[in-house]
């Protein structure tokens, strides 16, 4: 795995984006070690990538698809089109909620789509609920920035909003999840600011998220709690 990571980024031809792939080495276990192998399995993939930024992301989608013979398509609502200069990537200036936009631009189908713009429940929720029905029966749906363990307080970084809008987050996923158990199976992994990947097994419409019924804060698990405290 550390060769084959190594020779990924010996592949990376802009220095910036070289530079963050060996400076967090958090991106390794969440990106490379958790779906790079397994995207490396689609033959002549279509991914749809939601975010671009300092194209860390983009530069891994971009070398599958020079592997595999695949096309990638980045959208952004800023500019980043001199980003990179390569035939496998197309870039659309577009708001990730403008689909009438964005669909005359791109394939009815994808293999991978991946989602980074805005790390809130509500709108992580719409734009998978947007685009799901584009992702091919086998395909992966991958979200960023799940994880909320950084962000804890007193924690690495620290973060009110972080903390609280990426666990929203993956709650609202399991809330999804629990109503789409035969449309959908998800894995979560918890490096660094995390990701959950929706691997899709039906072509059934989604239903809609379902409140999770923790007994987390019930009157049963606090007399528990103090029960367990009490016989100490």
């Amino acid at each position: 795995m550390i060769k084959s990571f190594e020779d990924f980024k010996e592949r990376i031809e802009d220095k910036e984006i070289k530079q963050i792939w060996d400076q967090l080495t958090g991106l390794k276990h969440k990106f490379f070690e958790f779906f790079y192998t397994e995207l490396l399995q689609y033959k002549n993939p279509t991914i749809l990538e939601f975010g671009v930024r300092h194209g860390v992301s983009t530069s891994m989608f971009l070398d599958i698809c020079k592997q595999n013979e695949g096309k990638l398509y980045s959208i952004d609502i800023n500019d980043y089109s001199k980003k990179f200069s390569d035939l496998n990537w197309k870039f659309i200036l577009a708001e990730d909620k403008d689909q009438k936009k964005i669909e005359n631009e791109i394939p009815n189908k994808f293999d991978i789509i991946f989602l980074d713009t805005i790390h809130k429940a509500d709108h992580v929720s719409e734009i998978f609920y947007r685009y799901y029905d584009k992702l091919k029966i086998g395909g992966l749906f991958i979200i960023d920035d799940i994880s909320w363990l950084l962000y804890t307080k007193g924690a690495e970084h620290d973060h009110f909003f972080k903390e609280v809008n990426n666990k929203e987050t993956f709650n609202r996923l399991l809330e999804i999840y629990k109503n789409n158990k035969t449309n959908f199976n998800i894995t979560f992994n918890f490096c660094y600011t995390g990701a959950a990947k929706v691997l899709k097994i039906s072509d059934d419409k989604l239903n809609e998220p379902v409140k999770l019924n923790s007994r987390e804060f019930s009157i049963k698990n606090l007399a528990r709690k103090l029960y367990i405290k009490l016989r100490k």
